[in-house]
Parts: structure tokens; C-alpha cells; sequence
């Protein structure tokens, strides 16, 4: 079994609702984003997946994302847009494109994550 990992920034601004705490307020992050793909067969280069291609199609995810408000955003609406639903929400439209994706995390701080996958 192979897994590759790709990395990526967004940064937005957000509040959590139904919080008690500083995080209620309009505050935003510098988020890393990291994409894992896993499989068991190789391309004829050796490889599980193109990086460029992984890149591409993150990227295309987290524009929707950049430096934005996110609880503006219509996926996010009335809800808390915390690290674990944004990683579900970058997990959800990234396995549109690439179907070999096992999991997103999302890191708010260096020392802060929350991770999505699927059974």
C-alpha cells in the first residue's frame, strides 16, 4: 500500500457559533491543508498519482475557501464552520476529483489538528 501526502495554505476569517470563548468573535487563521491519496497500483511511472495533478485539483478546492468569510459561504451557513467541518468540506469536494483520497486534515495552529476520512 503507497500513500502520498500533498500540502497547501488558505487563509479566512471565521467565528464559531454556540461557543463560549474568544473564538466566538470574527477572528482568521493561515490554515494548512494536507491531502492524502492511498492505493495499492503504481502507473507505469511508478507513481500512485501525480503530485501536480493532487496540487491542481487541492487548490481548486481551497480557492473556494481563500480569504473569505467563511461563515458568509452557503456551505457553511448557520453552522459552525470549525477545523473538523472545514476538513470535512475540503474532504467531500476533493474525493469528487480524486477518487484514491483517504483523508484531510486541517490544521488551525502548529500544534492544532482535526482530520475527516470515510470508512
Amino acid at each position: 500500500m503507497f500513500e502520498l501526502k500533498a500540502q497547501m495554505y488558505f487563509a479566512a476569517a471565521h467565528h464559531l457559533l454556540n461557543y463560549e470563548g474568544e473564538c466566538e468573535n470574527q477572528h482568521g487563521h493561515n490554515w494548512l491543508v494536507e491531502a492524502y491519496v492511498i492505493g495499492n497500483e503504481l502507473d507505469k511511472s511508478n507513481i500512485l498519482i501525480d503530485y501536480k495533478v493532487l496540487k491542481r485539483e487541492l487548490k481548486s478546492v481551497l480557492d473556494l475557501l481563500d480569504h473569505k468569510d467563511l461563515n458568509e459561504l452557503p456551505y457553511f451557513k448557520g453552522i459552525s464552520p470549525s477545523s473538523e467541518i472545514i476538513s470535512q468540506f475540503i474532504y467531500k469536494k476533493l474525493r469528487e476529483k480524486i477518487s484514491i483520497l483517504s483523508k484531510i486534515s486541517v490544521w488551525e495552529t502548529p500544534t492544532s489538528c482535526a482530520t475527516y476520512y470515510e470508512n
